[in-house]
C-alpha cells in the first residue's frame, strides 16, 4: 500500500542578503521621490513594505521606517496648517497660528534634511549596517517584533 504525501506548502523564497541591502536601500531612497512628485515617496516606501514584509524582516524594517519618517516630515508641516486653517474659524484656531508659526522652521529644516538622512539610511544599508531613523526606528522596531 503506497501513501501518497502531498508536498509542504511553502510561503515565497526569503530575500538573499544582498537583496535585502538593495531593497532597504531603495526604501530609504524614496524619499527622493518627494523632490519629484511631492508626495509618493511614502507611497513607495510602503510599497516595498507591502511587497516584502513576509520575505524579509530588515527590509520591511527599513521600508516601515522610511514611510513614517517621510509622513512625519513631508506631511507634517501640511496637517498642522490645516489644522490651523480649520480650526481658525474659531479663536481658538486664531489662537494656534503662532503655534505654527513657531513649529514651521522646525518642519521646513526637517523636510530639508530629509532627503539626506534618506540617503545615509540608504548607503548605510547597502553596505549590511543597521540605519534608524530618531524617533520613528525603535518603535518601529517594536511594533515589527
Amino acid at each position: 500500500m503506497t501513501v501518497e504525501t502531498t508536498p509542504p506548502v511553502s510561503g515565497p523564497a526569503p530575500l538573499s542578503a544582498a537583496d535585502e541591502r538593495t531593497w532597504a536601500m531603495l526604501a530609504h531612497l524614496s524619499v527622493l521621490v518627494n523632490l519629484f512628485t511631492g508626495v509618493l515617496g511614502p507611497v513607495v516606501a510602503l510599497g516595498i513594505y507591502l511587497l516584502f514584509y513576509n520575505r524579509s524582516k530588515y527590509v520591511a524594517y527599513h521600508a516601515m521606517q522610511s514611510f513614517l519618517f517621510q509622513l512625519l516630515w513631508w506631511y507634517g508641516l501640511g496637517i498642522v496648517w490645516a489644522i490651523v486653517g480649520l480650526l481658525s474659524a474659531v479663536v481658538v484656531g486664531i489662537l494656534l497660528i503662532p503655534a505654527a508659526c513657531v513649529l514651521t522652521p522646525f518642519f521646513l529644516v526637517g523636510m530639508a534634511i530629509a532627503p539626506i538622512v534618506g540617503i545615509i539610511g540608504a548607503i548605510r544599508t547597502a553596505q549590511g549596517q543597521d540605519f534608524r531613523y530618531w524617533w520613528v526606528g525603535d518603535w518601529v522596531r517594536g511594533v515589527l517584533n
